[in-house]
């Protein structure tokens, strides 16, 4: 962190220079669902891109090889100072720049960014969870303020809609945590519910070891079916908000339950392959969605 503060602020960044840079760094990651991609507005796309950028940098800080957890946590502190600063106009730090930017303009509930940050510290002291609600709890912070920030940025306030919204970032994160098992168990975290792992009879030992047997193919398909209702109890949203956000919301959407459907197809066996879409994947989402199939 500290060697990224020298470098940044050696120089002075204007407003332009600060959301290209969030672009560039956007654009520059792989994900599984779109990031302020085409089927946006032109209009909206930089400022999703800087709120990404605070939210792609500050998981570095918590996901990153190399530093401890202690300088993991002084990091993600540091980030959140920055956070501060950028109300009062004190930015420098281009993502900071852009940021403030965008939430004057939409009006965003600092919390939002408050609880992301809180849920990245979690990344790094907290690696087990014992209880479905203990996961579910974690996604209030990781995943749902994101939808949320969306929502804002396009205008939709409603408690109705947010709470549609929430449905699906929680089913969004499950889904991540069930396609990267194999990749979490790698760094000893583990995101199935204990309790759950109890009742099916899988060991914790065996998920380290990433051994596939019976017992964990019936966990995952569990796990799968609470995460496909989740997908389904935020659905009414795709139908709620209006054209501008409404291509976005069912490419995302559809990701989602195709990552589910490829991890069925695969009998659940995540330790073998990393479910993920693909270019015809994502093609045949981008025209259903087009032209409203299925």
């Amino acid at each position: 962190m500290l060697t990224r503060d020298v470098e940044i602020r050696r120089r002075v960044w204007s407003s332009q220079e600060a959301f290209l840079h969030c672009e560039r760094l956007t654009y520059a990651h792989y994900e599984n669902f779109p990031v302020a991609s085409l089927l946006l507005p032109k209009d909206r796309r930089k400022y999703i891109c800087a709120v990404y950028a605070f939210a792609r940098t500050a998981d570095d800080f918590a996901d990153e090889p190399g530093l401890t957890p202690a300088e993991r946590i002084e990091s993600l502190n540091a980030w959140e100072e920055q956070l501060n600063d950028c109300l009062n106009g004190s930015a420098r730090d281009p993502v900071f720049i852009a940021l403030a930017q965008t939430i004057d303009r939409f009006h965003i509930p600092m919390d939002l960014f408050r609880n992301l940050l809180y849920a990245f510290r979690q990344d790094v002291t907290v690696h087990r969870y014992e209880k479905f609600d203990d996961v579910l709890q974690y996604c209030q912070n990781s995943a749902n303020p994101v939808g949320r920030l969306i929502l804002l940025m396009f205008n939709y306030r409603s408690e109705v809609m947010l709470q549609y919204s929430d449905s699906v970032c929680t089913a969004l994160q499950l889904t991540n945590f069930w396609q990267d098992i194999s990749i979490d168990a790698e760094r000893d975290r583990i995101y199935l519910p204990l309790e759950d792992m109890r009742d099916f009879g899988y060991v914790e030992d065996d998920l380290l070891s990433k051994k596939f047997t019976p017992q964990f193919s019936h966990l995952l398909a569990f796990e799968v079916d609470r995460t496909r209702e989740l997908f389904q109890q935020g659905k009414a949203l795709l139908s709620e908000v209006g054209r501008d956000l409404s291509l976005e919301l069912r490419m995302t959407w559809k990701g989602g339950m195709r990552i589910l459907q490829k991890i069925e197809r695969m009998n659940y066996n995540v330790f073998r392959i990393r479910p993920k879409l693909t270019f015809a994947d994502t093609l045949g989402l981008f025209l259903s969605t087009r032209f409203k199939v299925g």
